[in-house]
């Protein structure tokens, strides 16, 4: 069930947890969650695969997947395009450790910065 993550961040910290338990949960959970899209979207590969190579404009999705993956997943910490660029990395095949290397250092540093503003 999609919910807004920083809503129940916030709302831990008004009612009286401390920001360093806050931090641990939201980001376990949010790093948890963007595991298994990366391996929803290496679920959905082959028939992926088979579909966007089928056309032009797919292939060059497919190869642009391929060349700015890594760079593209500097966004994954944003609300909206986040979650469905860590299901590409899967479907493109992103390297695993690369992958929550990055994603979730984006991650934990977003509701870090929560943890400044509130």
């Amino acid at each position: 069930m999609p919910f807004s993550s920083e809503v129940a961040f916030l709302a831990a910290l008004a009612n009286d947890m401390s920001k360093a338990n806050a931090l641990i949960f939201a980001s376990s959970g949010n790093i948890l969650a963007i595991m298994l899209n990366y391996f929803l979207g290496l679920w959905f590969y082959e028939k992926t695969k088979t579909k966007l190579l089928s056309s032009k404009i797919g292939t060059a999705a497919y190869n642009h997947g391929h060349r700015y993956g890594y760079y593209a997943l500097l966004f994954s910490w944003l609300p909206i395009i986040g979650d469905p660029l860590t299901l590409v990395a899967g479907v493109v095949r992103l390297r695993f450790v690369w992958f929550v290397i990055i994603a979730a250092t984006l991650r934990v540093a977003r509701y870090y910065a929560l943890t400044l503003v509130v």
